[in-house]
């Protein structure tokens, strides 16, 4: 059994690529059953998708890998040559070590940040839903989450972070004299939209609104900060309103275009508007950017903020990476052990079933002599001795065959299995 991990992040591809792979979480359980369909023998699969990555990771034939990457070009509507150009593809050890990385929070754009080890649960339930996961991916999810408890418990790997949203605020501060007089209008209500609020609301601003597809949710998190609750529709007539702008839903398509803005800057009078989209796909048309008076800034434009005090944190990141080669020793451990041309499972499993075979015939035996009237005590005692002489003929067998040499490697193997329990004789006393 292999391993791999096939994706792109923020690393490897700019920010239209991965928008091209982002899935929705309720689109992950379909999409993997078109994946695994699409192959002749389907491995286990588990897909991740964030806005900073979406990787696939593998276990079964390493022959996969390859029309994994085409079926997955073909997903996002691009070459393979042009995938394979932003894509990486880890095998066996290198795989576990970046899914031990990722959910630790050490691949992250915000390098400690916790968010990522929810995602990747998510992803995790996802694909044992849709009947992915098999026990070799349960495995390394599993160590994986257990590695990153260890990471945040013993070491100071999230300290001084500074995370996406609290990067916008900062950006914010430096653009407006002062936050207590703009208004923010947060554009969805998912999770990431919530830190933002979060952190804008510490600042005490004028005005706070929520606009949302589904207007409920938006009302719980517009009730929480104390702001009004507005449908998604009426964002464009209403931009005009608002000093900043921060957007993160799961629109596959842009919500707030280059029309919009413009307008919305006409009846500003040019005053400056602020705005953070941190989506993937996007949210706010690219164009919108090069409008004067417009700071639209990206998760990819704010990496450089939020790498601040990264300097500070390296101590914890190599405690942490110790802790992460540990991890993948003990999983390519287990990994080794289940491999039928290396490992003692199948051997286990074999012996096991040797002994089963045994014990049903020797059952069969004793139950045709009581049948017959035999007592009970003499079936008792023919069936423990024939369990005794099945179990130990091999055994004796190898005993008395090969060279002097051999006979006594054997024999201390036998002592070894057999007597571990007992005293050994030698010839200087008993030794126990």
């Amino acid at each position: 059994m292999s391993v791999w991990a096939l994706g792109i992040n923020h690393h490897t591809a700019p920010l239209d690529l991965r928008g091209r792979f982002a899935f929705a979480l309720d689109q992950i359980q379909p999409t993997l059953h078109g994946y695994r369909q699409s192959l002749a023998r389907q491995p286990e699969a588990t897909l991740l998708s964030t806005c900073n990555r979406t990787e696939l990771y593998g276990a079964g034939d390493q022959a996969a890998v390859e029309p994994t990457l085409d079926w997955l070009a073909q997903t996002g509507g691009v070459s393979a040559h042009v995938l394979r150009d932003h894509a990486y593809i880890l095998r066996e050890d290198q795989a576990a070590r970046h899914a031990f990385r990722v959910a630790s929070g050490l691949d992250s754009m915000v390098l400690g940040e916790p968010q990522i080890l929810g995602q990747m649960k998510d992803a995790v339930r996802a694909a044992d839903d849709a009947g992915a996961l098999g026990t070799t991916l349960h495995q390394l999810f599993q160590r994986s989450f257990a590695v990153a408890k260890q990471v945040r418990s013993s070491t100071e790997i999230g300290a001084h972070s500074i995370s996406m949203t609290a990067a916008a605020v900062r950006l914010a501060g430096q653009l407006f004299e002062d936050l207590r007089d703009i208004k923010v209008l947060f554009v969805g209500a998912g999770e990431m939209i919530e830190l933002a609020a979060t952190h804008f609301a510490a600042k005490s601003p004028k005005g706070m609104a929520i606009a949302n597809r589904t207007l409920e949710r938006g009302e719980k998190l517009a009730l929480r900060f104390g702001g009004e609750v507005m449908r998604l529709a009426d964002v464009p007539d209403r931009l005009h309103e608002f000093d900043a702008v921060i957007s993160c839903t799961a629109s596959t398509l842009p919500i707030i275009g280059l029309g919009a803005v413009e307008r919305a800057l006409k009846k500003r009078r040019h005053r400056p508007l602020f705005m953070v989209d941190l989506a993937v796909p996007r949210d706010i048309e690219f164009e919108v950017k090069a409008l004067a008076d417009v700071y639209l800034y990206t998760v990819d434009d704010l990496a450089s903020v939020v790498q601040t005090g990264k300097d500070n944190r390296q101590a914890a990141v190599a405690q942490a990476e110790a802790i992460i080669d540990a991890g993948v020793l003990s999983f390519m451990h287990w990994l080794e052990q289940r491999d039928p041309a290396h490992g003692v499972v199948p051997l286990i499993q074999q012996i096991h079933a040797q002994a089963d075979e045994w014990r049903a015939a020797e059952l069969v035996r004793a139950r045709k002599l009581l049948a017959k009237g035999e007592p009970v005590e003499a079936v008792l005692e023919a069936l423990s001795r024939g369990l005794t002489q099945k179990m130990l003929h091999g055994t004796l067998a190898e005993l008395h065959a090969g060279d002097g040499a051999t006979r006594a490697a054997t024999a201390q193997t036998v002592s070894r299995l057999f007597l571990r329990d007992e005293p050994r004789k030698t010839g200087r006393g008993t030794l126990s």
